[in-house]
């Protein structure tokens, strides 16, 4: 099948109403994957999907309200698209509301306990910003009371799964937190993450 195939065969199912094929159908129209790229018309479809509860859609719809592509650019929009695909369990939209809340962007008032509750869910979801975020939170105390072991936990989490820039920056926060922490704190948050990835795995993460 060609790429031609490929997106006919997307299309048919995407008019047919499954919220999946609309979705990718979108990703498609927004990248310029086989078809024009057109962000009016990745939005139309992200539109459909994301009013069938697709929680992958509303997260789109979100980035494209927020940064005002393919539709104006409306805040309002934006958190009311994320919050949906937030509450559905999407981890990436979890992080951009903590986000929001710990900056007090774009009409989300600032909240420290909010930001944290949402990087929580997102962390525990194996999104490796969320567990830097939340280790930086449990670090400085904003949200959440201040905890150096789990600070630690979550640096550490964060940086055996990240790449590149990013694998760097949490483990050289991870490394100074440790100059901070006695030998036993250490092992202790050691221990802590060890423990967490094996739950993890056990519960059919991947």
């Amino acid at each position: 099948m060609n790429e031609n195939d490929e997106v006919a065969a997307l299309r048919a199912k995407a008019n047919a109403g499954d919220a999946e094929a609309q979705c990718r159908l979108g990703e498609r129209y927004f990248d310029g994957q086989g078809v024009p790229q057109d962000a009016v018309e990745a939005v139309s479809w992200y539109r459909k999907a994301a009013e069938q509860g697709n929680a992958d859609a509303q997260f789109y719809l979100g980035v494209a309200y927020y940064y005002g592509r393919g539709v104006p650019q409306d805040y309002v929009e934006a958190v009311s698209w994320y919050r949906q695909a937030a509450e559905q369990g999407g981890a990436g939209a979890q992080y951009i509301l903590g986000l929001m809340y710990r900056d007090g962007r774009q009409g989300v008032p600032q909240d420290a306990v909010e930001a944290a509750s949402w990087w929580r869910k997102a962390a525990e979801q194996r999104h490796t910003p969320a567990q830097s975020s939340l280790g930086y939170a449990y670090y400085t105390g904003q949200g959440v009371p201040q905890d150096y072991v789990e600070s630690h936990k979550w640096f550490n989490l964060a940086a055996s799964r990240a790449s590149a820039e990013d694998q760097k920056e949490y483990a050289e926060n991870r490394d100074l937190l440790a100059s901070l922490m006695t030998p036993q704190q250490i092992a202790d948050a050691q221990k802590l993450a060890r423990e967490w990835q094996a739950a993890f795995e056990q519960r059919g993460g991947k």
